[in-house]
């Protein structure tokens, strides 16, 4: 019996495991619903368990029949992002403004359902480590458990994850080696100027003019400093400002991200938009101060462990089912920081036609639960015999 076919059998299981993780989402680092359930079945499945990694994280272990000294692991993410839920399921979200739109609840069910599969069989040489991973969404998760001594307390050799991708082919998987998501920095600028009334505006300096003015000038970095050749984006996603129709506010505040694949465009893009930043607030006369922050490292996946991810997501869905010279995302992922420490390949599921990640309308697709599950616990199969 294949893997897909023996984690079918208790598919139903896992698919009500996702939608009880779905009604119920926590933000990053606010994972101790989800962490406990994670943690409560890894110890039914006989795993030594390690609870609050990182703050919320878990990592279970879970030895072979026998012990080659290989040791393999798996992560999933587990954090809900601040979306309002605007579906009708029956197991919509219950917390208001709190949302799994991306998914994470369905991979978190994923490496449960690999976890038990592994249990069940015992058909590997070496350990299998589990890690549920918080705070994926932008708040550094892999990170906090990289500081808590993530891979010195739970030494791997390799490390593999995934996503799921609507839009994507049922059941095809893609991946590619070397650069295959973006790194992401997320910018913050405050502008204050003089506040007046709107009917004298000669008088103050207004900080909405600055900040329109300055978002169409940063998008210059893009079309004239950055090199054709080398990708960037630059996404402006926030502009607030103001609270009254007859006042010239005093502040206003932008915010958005940077994604770059290289190192060299990513810091011409800060260095850049600062000088433009202090450009605008020397010609307007207003203050200007501009944070950005890095979030996300380009994930890079090691050419081996990309070779090994593509053969074994050939023998379980078939060749035909598996492009592994995918196209690269500017999307961000933080196992990117674990692949740093780890070498490590990530693919991305496709999960069929419907709303898109981040959305409102988002639902995750139960049928590739065990496919998911299946390519997790194949590679600890794989890889320990390697």
């Amino acid at each position: 019996m294949s893997p897909i076919d023996r984690i079918s059998t208790f598919a139903d299981e896992l698919t009500a495991l996702r939608r009880d993780l779905h009604a119920h989402p926590e933000l990053g680092f606010e994972e101790t619903r989800t962490a406990g359930i994670v943690a409560d079945l890894l110890e039914s499945f006989g795993c030594e368990v390690h609870r609050g990694v990182g703050g919320t994280g878990v990592v279970g272990l879970l030895k072979g029949r026998t012990d080659s000294g290989r040791r393999i692991g798996l992560r999933a993410d587990m954090d809900a992002l601040p979306i309002e839920e605007e579906t009708n399921l029956p197991y919509r979200s219950t917390y208001p403004g709190k949302m799994h739109a991306c998914g994470h609840d369905g991979h978190t069910t994923m490496l449960v359902g690999a976890a038990r599969y592994l249990a069940e069989t015992r058909d590997f040489d070496g350990t299998a480590v589990f890690i549920f991973q918080p705070a994926e969404e932008g708040r550094g998760g892999a990170r906090a458990m990289l500081k808590d001594g993530l891979f010195e307390r739970f030494p791997c050799d390799e490390i593999y994850g995934l996503h799921n991708q609507p839009g994507g082919q049922h059941g095809h998987i893609k991946l590619r080696p070397g650069p295959i998501m973006a790194a992401a920095d997320f910018f913050d600028i405050r502008i204050r100027g003089k506040g007046i009334h709107a009917a004298q505006p000669h008088k103050g300096i207004d900080p909405i003019v600055v900040a329109t003015g300055l978002a169409q000038a940063l998008q210059s970095i893009v079309s004239r400093n950055a090199d054709p050749l080398k990708s960037i984006v630059l996404s402006i996603t926030r502009i607030e400002a103001g609270s009254a129709y007859n006042v010239v506010p005093e502040t206003a505040h932008m915010a958005g991200t940077i994604r770059t694949f290289d190192a060299d465009v990513r810091a011409m893009a800060g260095t850049r938009m600062r000088e433009l930043a202090a450009g605008f607030a020397a010609a307007y006369g207003a203050e200007i101060a501009v944070e950005i922050q890095d979030v996300f490292s380009v994930l890079e996946n090691a050419p081996a462990q990309a070779a090994a991810a593509a053969e074994v997501a050939a023998e379980l869905v078939g060749p035909g089912q598996v492009d592994a010279d995918a196209v690269p995302r500017m999307g961000s992922e933080d196992f990117a920081d674990m692949t740093m420490v780890v070498p490590g390949a990530y693919v991305w599921l496709g999960a069929g036609p419907g709303p898109g990640l981040h959305n409102a309308g988002y639902n995750f697709d139960d049928s590739i639960i065990p496919i998911g599950s299946a390519f997790l616990a194949r590679m600890v199969e794989a890889r320990t015999a390697a």
